[in-house]
């Protein structure tokens, strides 16, 4: 019987989708359509045998592209669609089964992610229309981080801003910290650990977790608090806004988007945001990708100092995303400025078996691992959950 879930990632200009059978280890379709709304649209990805595929789109929209993928799905029709939902607010603590109800919580939460959520919603509409009486499912980024007690999640602003206006920590990369931290516990034995997880790509992410769940994370109201990233700057004074508008004339929406997309490791390099090019251009003696990366891992080493306190008891760090799995120089670095917390690096393991795939890399003492995420198994995995509830 096929119990195959359809996973959407839907953005304002594309579509990543998955196919994720319920069966551990069988092959997935999957596939990225991209520019949408653009005389280049294009959708590509990867058949059932393996097969590399692309296809011109012309202009379409996201409804166009959704029935593109529709054709791409090989005859195989989906138990059901879990939507990747960038915010949930306080509203949703765990993933929804989606109605109308649903649609409009989420829609009163776009002013706390107007970048994503429209655009989440936008895959939701179209979906709904083209699988009528198929069950959809929103699977928030934000709904692993509403266990954080309130010494974490608030801000010390006036008691208004949080009561009337939402204005709180909330966190991201739910998905990924709730899937590499539970594979940790079933690898490690350990069935309730105390985990700190750095989910490392073009955006990052850190997180303290305690028996399952969220007790602190790095990102705040919006992606953009926390450790250093691709583009983003992470952590700045809160005061830059006013000196930069004071000094330079600057509105917010130029400070915004100096923020979030040229600053990271592009901006301190002046390079670029990819680590494989900064790594290669440290090693030539180019001193902005050296300082890039310092910062970078600094940042992300003081970030799981600070939320080690969040824990009962540390029993080791886990890497993932694309920068955590992938770079060992970047494993190392961060590991070699937390010398108070007992971690010792197998550097062979480290540096010669482990590349984009599962294993630990410790030498003893607290156990370090490298787990490649799997949001959409993730998101497909709580959307099964939800039709079981709904049914039972």
């Amino acid at each position: 019987m096929n119990a195959s879930v359809l996973v959407i990632n839907c953005g304002s200009s594309s579509i990543k989708y998955a196919l994720v059978p319920s069966a551990p280890g069988q092959p997935r379709l999957a596939g990225l359509a991209e520019r949408l709304g653009s005389s280049d649209a294009r959708l590509k990805g990867i058949g059932s045998r393996g097969d590399a595929f692309s296809q011109a789109l012309g202009d379409a929209d996201h409804t166009r592209a959704l029935e593109a993928i529709l054709h791409r799905l090989e005859g195989q029709r989906p138990i059901a669609v879990g939507h990747r939902i960038v915010h949930g607010g306080e509203h949703f603590t765990r993933a929804a089964l989606i109605d109308d109800d649903v649609v409009a919580a989420i829609e009163r939460t776009a002013a706390l992610a107007p970048l994503h959520n429209p655009a989440n919603l936008a895959g939701v509409k179209a979906t709904r229309r083209l699988f009528p009486g198929l069950p959809q499912v929103a699977v928030f980024d934000t709904a692993f981080h509403q266990t954080l007690p309130p010494r974490a999640y608030r801000y010390a602003l006036p008691e208004a801003l949080y009561h009337d206006h939402g204005i709180r920590r909330y966190g991201f990369h739910g998905t990924s910290h709730a899937y590499v931290s539970q594979r940790a516990d079933t690898l490690s034995g350990l069935e309730g650990g105390g985990w700190l997880t750095a989910h490392l790509g073009n955006g990052c992410s850190t997180c303290a977790i305690w028996q399952g769940q969220s007790f602190d994370t790095s990102m705040g109201l919006t992606p953009l608090e926390g450790v250093a990233m691709g583009t983003r700057s992470g952590d700045v004074d809160p005061g830059l806004h006013a000196h930069l508008a004071r000094q330079l004339g600057w509105p917010l929406e130029r400070i915004d988007e100096m923020l979030n997309r040229e600053s990271g490791l592009l901006g301190l390099s002046g390079l670029t945001n990819d680590m494989r090019e900064l790594e290669a251009a440290e090693a030539h003696g180019h001193p902005g990708a050296a300082l890039a990366i310092e910062v970078f891992c600094y940042r992300i080493a003081k970030s799981l100092a600070a939320l080690s306190c969040a824990l009962p008891r540390l029993d080791g760090l886990v890497f993932t995303g694309g920068i955590g799995e992938n770079s060992a120089r970047v494993r190392e670095r961060v590991i070699s400025l937390l010398p108070h917390f007992g971690l010792q690096l197998n550097r062979t393991v480290n540096s010669e078996t482990i590349r984009g795939r599962e294993g630990r890399i410790d030498a003893g003492g607290r156990q370090l691992w490298v787990i490649p995420t799997d949001e959409e198994g993730q998101i497909a995995t709580e959307t099964r959950q939800q039709l079981q509830e709904a049914s039972a």
